[in-house]
């Protein structure tokens, strides 16, 4: 039987304006995207241009500034002061017209309420989008290299049309992905050809460059670089550790080794020389993947002995309303065309708000960031202090969540290099004389170690890890494994006997 009533509950919930989604999206936005965004932005909303001041126009790219460039934004509102309720301060229609609590909790899940993707793709002028472009592309990938010498070979154009497919069965690295059996398979409907005429092609690309490129496996590209050396009693052992013993090679056994081949030290350190000169992977020297170039957020410059912190301007150009359009508000009498101005006010005013509270937040998080980490400035890694998000949330009165959102994706150009602001962050261990160490600096501890051991008697995790007890630093050995397999160094046992020469 069903009773109608009613229920009265009081519970609290927080409500995501679009001011206060489009705050915190931008806060999470890497440079790059943000760019992207401030371009989609100029382009379609003409209430919105680029800062008369800032030397450039709607058409120009937003590109890298030079390091020296300095933005000082102390007079912006930070997101997590309450002063961000005034992002709605413009009238409205109603169904935008809502403020920002003052007590904001920014742990919502965004996934739910707001789409954090980037722009979409849209027509535009290709001089306009350039900026976006990722220029570390490769200018030729691998099968272009290859067809492009097959193209100027004296191949027949049957042997072209084999050694295409060839190329097309090829995978990144440049090992051949179908065997010849099914590459003759795909051919033979089209071309009088047999297995034989696929494995003189085959060969022939083989000897292409890079030298090694369509082998099998392993074995198979490390034997056709090593024919193309000189002729030498190293050369030969090499060959015959690779065709009979290259288990023991990728086992490290490098006693064995030595056994079954009959050889000194000094020689078998000499063919691992030689062995590493070889590469496995030819293909990686024409790989397709971009290469992602790094804009940092902030300048960190040492000034009259105290580290100062600027914002890099061209990341975030100042922006400003288009008053010729916003004059024209008050004078347009129909109503579609009011509307939308009104419109494109307000959210052209809701970004440059966001903006600069994006800033603001950034810069006051470097600032506090440099302050807890300047002996990192000045000395480098083994004088990293250890640092959480919480620390930096109660210093600057936000929530961790914030912080987290802040330092993901965001680069500190410093006199050491540029670095995400996570890198600062790290946890503690305990010293003898009671103050606190981090991993970051006992990871360089570790590593300034091992480049300073006897290679021929390379240190173990139990001497490393008594090493630095006799620093003060207190640290388990399988910490100190972690550590070292977390900087991909081999154990002593795999460094033993591999000496560059």
């Amino acid at each position: 039987m069903l009773r109608q009533g009613l229920d009265i509950r009081i519970g609290q919930t927080l409500s995501m304006t679009p001011q206060l989604q489009q705050a915190i999206r931008l806060l999470q936005l890497s440079s790059i995207e943000l760019q992207e965004e401030i371009q989609q932005a100029l382009e379609e909303n003409p209430l919105l241009q680029l800062a008369e001041d800032s030397g450039l126009t709607n058409d120009e790219p937003l590109t890298e500034r030079s390091p020296n460039a300095e933005h000082s934004t102390d007079s912006t509102e930070s997101l997590g002061d309450n002063d961000l309720s005034e992002l709605g301060e413009v009238d409205t229609p109603s169904n935008m017209d809502s403020d920002i609590p003052e007590d904001l909790n920014l742990d919502a899940t965004w996934d739910d309420v707001y789409d954090t993707s980037i722009g979409s793709n849209h027509d535009g002028d290709s001089d306009n989008q350039a900026f976006l472009e990722n220029q570390g592309s490769s200018s030729e990938d691998l099968q272009e290299h290859l067809l492009w010498q097959i193209t100027l070979s004296q191949l027949s154009e049957i042997d072209k049309r084999i050694a295409v497919t060839i190329v097309q069965s090829l995978d990144e690295a440049g090992y051949l992905c179908e065997s010849v059996e099914d590459i003759l398979e795909s051919l033979i409907d089209e071309l009088p050809i047999e297995l034989d005429d696929v494995e003189m092609v085959l060969k022939y690309i083989q000897h292409l460059d890079p030298l090694g490129v369509g082998a099998r496996d392993l074995r198979e590209c490390m034997l056709i670089q090593l024919y193309k050396q000189p002729t030498n009693e190293l050369q030969k052992l090499a060959v015959i550790l690779v065709e009979k013993h290259l288990d023991l090679l990728e086992k490290r056994d490098y006693k064995e080794i030595q056994k079954r081949l009959k050889i000194n030290q000094d020689t078998f350190e000499a063919m691992i020389t030689l062995l590493r000169t070889l590469q496995p992977k030819p293909g990686n020297a024409f790989s397709a993947n971009t290469t992602d170039y790094i804009t940092p957020d902030v300048f960190v410059h040492k000034i009259r002995n105290a580290w100062v912190v600027s914002l890099n301007q061209r990341v975030t150009p100042e922006l400003q309303i288009n008053q010729m359009y916003a004059d024209m508000i008050g004078q347009v009498k129909n109503s579609t065309d009011s509307h939308y101005l009104k419109n494109n006010l307000q959210q052209a005013r809701w970004l440059i708000r966001s903006l600069e509270s994006r800033n603001s937040t950034i810069l006051n998080v470097a600032k506090a960031i440099v302050e807890r980490q300047s002996a990192f400035m000045q000395y480098g890694e083994q004088a990293m202090k250890p640092l959480i998000l919480r620390d930096i949330a109660e210093e600057l009165e936000m929530h961790e969540s914030t912080i987290s959102r802040v330092t993901t994706n965001k680069y500190m150009y410093t006199p050491r290099g540029i670095f995400e602001f996570k890198y600062f962050f790290s946890s503690q261990l305990d010293t003898d004389t009671g103050s606190s160490c981090s991993s970051t600096a006992i990871r360089a501890m570790l590593k300034q170690l091992i480049a300073k051991e006897d290679a021929r008697s390379p240190l173990s995790d139990s001497s490393l890890t008594q090493l630095l007890k006799d620093q003060g630093i207190n640290v388990a050995r399988r910490t100190v494994t972690k550590y070292r397999e977390a900087m991909s160094i081999p154990s002593s046992h795999e460094r033993k006997g591999l000496v560059t020469t």
